[in-house]
């Protein structure tokens, strides 16, 4: 394990049980944006919004809750920085920075921090603690990606919320509760093998 996953005052996250360090974090920061860049693909449009639904969000969640604050934040913003200067990463192959859901991407950077930093303190290990976490992650896309939305599309704050945030509220819902079985399950698993 790292100095990271036995420092007393800090408590490891997944990605810690990986031996290695410096060549690991990279490889981890990489696999993130990976990652997020295929959830990203997997889109579907809907015709009252501008803003798809795909299944980045829960891969930024994933990735922070995973791979911890720093390592979190490196992969999505990774993504953010690639996508912005034209790698064309985000949902169904877009690219830049002037379209209406970018302002949900800067909110993806500041997600992985908050749910990295979480996890770090163990709110990743039962389905409660979990549910709060990716509550707080989803919440903190939605603070970046509705303002950005209103202005991108000189619209109101309610017509914001209703283009941006009311369509997506039942597939976050399933996100949160797919990320509280998994991630806890994973720690028990991990506990019963003896690996911490």
């Amino acid at each position: 394990m790292s100095a990271i996953a036995t420092h007393p005052d800090r408590s490891p996250v997944l990605a810690d049980l990986i031996p290695g360090a410096a060549a690991r974090d990279v490889l981890l920061t990489l696999a993130g944006t990976a990652f997020i860049a295929v959830a990203g693909f997997i889109v579907i449009p809907l015709p009252f919004t501008p803003v798809p639904l795909s299944l980045a969000t829960f891969a930024v969640l994933l990735t922070g809750a995973t791979l911890g604050p720093l390592r979190g934040t490196a992969s999505a913003g990774l993504y953010l920085a690639l996508g912005a200067i034209g790698v064309p990463l985000f949902a169904g192959g877009s690219f830049g920075w002037a379209f209406s859901s970018f302002g949900y991407i800067v909110g993806y950077v500041a997600a992985a921090a908050l749910v990295g930093t979480l996890a770090r303190r163990r709110s990743d290990r039962n389905a409660w603690s979990t549910i709060g976490l990716a509550t707080l992650g989803s919440l903190t896309i939605y603070a970046c990606g509705v303002p950005w939305l209103a202005g991108f599309l000189g619209v109101d704050l309610a017509t914001a919320l209703t283009l941006g945030v009311l369509p997506f509220l039942i597939g976050d819902a399933l996100k949160i509760l797919a990320m509280s079985a998994l991630l806890p399950t994973t720690w028990r698993i991990i506990d019963r093998a003896g690996r911490r």
